[in-house]
């Protein structure tokens, strides 16, 4: 427990079995729940879980792939029917620093967000330590997440180090969120739409082998058709709604 909030730390996985139990391993006590989602795996990953788990985890797995938000949607159900208070995604891979935990959750215990992004582009590692192909690639479309998502001060939009309260989550449709590359670009848009407000809190970037989930020449333009529908399903629902971009508090955050 967390200020008073109970925590659950949702870890998508996918052929990890380099680093998933050094993952598990470091998650810090004060987590209540640890969900871990095989997205059907193809080698060790659920072993190498099993063998880390304490009592805290839980693991499911997919019986096929979903893609890496359809790993998270699943392991945010699973944390709304658990009644915990904020679900926080950390990477299988090991890619998110255990340490920057406590920052992501003080917005959410503070009342001040009700979502919160890691952004890497605030620590002064980045630059050295981040692959220069990925470093392009976030900075292009975190630039073109602004527009889609209705959130024009987002930095960091592929930083998937996040936060969500559960009230946020049941504002949601999940099932209409996309689920493959591209998931937390869209997953914004749907933020917006329900009125939650953003914070954005430096976080370390780890690079230690994994592999880059950016390759320019396959996502540039599957991603900018995805951020086109994006927007234009989210102007849609805050049509609907009767909202606009302009009254709602976190949309200038």
């Amino acid at each position: 427990m967390f200020s008073g909030l109970t925590v659950g730390v949702v870890i998508p996985a996918y052929n990890e079995e380099r680093f998933i139990a050094r993952t598990l391993r470091q998650i810090p006590r004060f987590v209540d729940e640890i969900i871990v989602i095989d997205d059907s795996s193809r080698d060790r990953t659920f072993h190498e879980a099993v063998s880390a788990a304490d009592s805290r985890t839980r693991i499911v797995r997919h019986e096929t792939n979903q893609g890496v938000g359809g790993a998270i949607v699943t392991g945010y159900r699973e944390a709304v029917s658990r009644n915990l208070d904020v679900a926080v995604v950390m990477a299988g891979d090991g890619q998110m620093d255990p340490a920057d935990l406590e920052a992501l959750l003080l917005p959410i215990a503070r009342g001040e967000a009700d979502y919160v992004k890691g952004n890497r582009f605030l620590h002064p590692d980045l630059w050295s330590s981040m692959p220069k192909v990925r470093l392009l690639g976030s900075l292009g479309l975190s630039m073109l997440t602004r527009i889609s998502s209705g959130y024009p001060g987002i930095w960091d939009s592929q930083c998937g180090y996040t936060a969500v309260t559960r009230q946020a989550l049941a504002g949601i449709d999940l099932e209409s969120v996309y689920r493959r590359y591209g998931f937390p670009n869209d997953f914004l848009a749907h933020l917006h739409s329900a009125g939650c407000r953003l914070a954005q809190v430096c976080v370390r970037p780890v690079y230690e082998g994994q592999d880059s989930g950016i390759r320019p020449a396959r996502v540039v333009l599957p991603l900018s058709l995805l951020l086109a529908r994006s927007l234009a399903l989210r102007l849609r629902r805050e049509w609907r709604t009767e909202r606009s971009p302009s009254t709602i508090p976190s949309a200038s955050r």
